[in-house]
């Protein structure tokens, strides 16, 4: 694939996000959240197919390679010890390589 097929591949997957827009500016507050929300599903469909996904940090034990620990707090239970008890920013991977680490509180 060149980089043109590519370019043009982005640019016609993201052309319909301004129509999206469009549909947000409403004076209904309900109707502004239903239009964000479906304009933040659709860029991260598009994200996901692009091969970006979000880290699970939740419940995981920490690791240096995805999380970045911005906070320690007692464990809840013993078992939580050296876990991720709390996610403050997601982060993201694309193709498997951390592009984004995740702001983790963890458990000591």
């Amino acid at each position: 694939m060149t980089f043109f097929h590519a370019k043009n591949i982005v640019y016609s997957d993201l052309f319909l996000a301004p129509f999206d827009y469009k549909a947000v500016c409403a004076e209904d507050v309900e109707a502004v959240k239903e239009g964000v929300d479906l304009i933040f599903g659709k860029f991260m469909g598009y994200l996901s197919q692009q091969g970006v996904k979000p880290i699970e940090a939740i419940g995981k034990p920490f690791n240096t390679e995805e999380f970045e620990a911005i906070a320690t707090i007692p464990a809840p239970e013993p078992d939580m010890k050296g876990k991720v008890l709390d996610c403050v920013q997601t982060g993201y991977t694309l193709f498997d390589k951390v592009i984004r680490h995740a702001k983790v509180v963890v458990g000591e």
